[in-house]
């Protein structure tokens, strides 16, 4: 595995570990520029989603990415937090099913969307 494979599993299981409810990761390498992965999970509160993205962004600094940072500081139902090559969103359930980022970054994107 190479080392953005083995983050983004140290990620997941970070994410598992601190209860985070229906993780997904969704390949981004053939459809977007901006990442390699987008990991996407559910927090249960406003305090667990800030939780998870701090404990989020010291995995990433633990393995030198420290210029990673959480956007949406604001939010009490989302988190973005930004690995460069791993992005990593963390939703209030009711803010995921409004948004369904699986359902748009997981279907096939024609090529020439790619280019957009």
């Amino acid at each position: 595995m190479d080392k953005i494979s083995n983050l983004k599993q140290a990620i997941i299981n970070t994410l598992d570990i601190n209860k985070a409810q229906d993780i997904i990761s969704i390949d981004l390498k053939d459809k977007s520029s901006m990442a390699d992965y987008m990991i996407i999970a559910s927090g249960t509160s406003s305090r667990h989603i800030q939780s998870l993205s701090e404990q989020v962004l010291e995995k990433l600094k633990d393995n030198g990415l420290n210029n990673s940072k959480i956007e949406g500081k604001d939010s009490n139902e989302w988190k973005l937090v930004d690995g460069i090559d791993l992005i990593v969103h963390i939703f209030h359930p009711e803010k995921r099913k409004f948004y369904e980022l699986e359902k748009i970054w997981s279907e096939l994107i024609p090529k020439e969307k790619l280019i957009i």
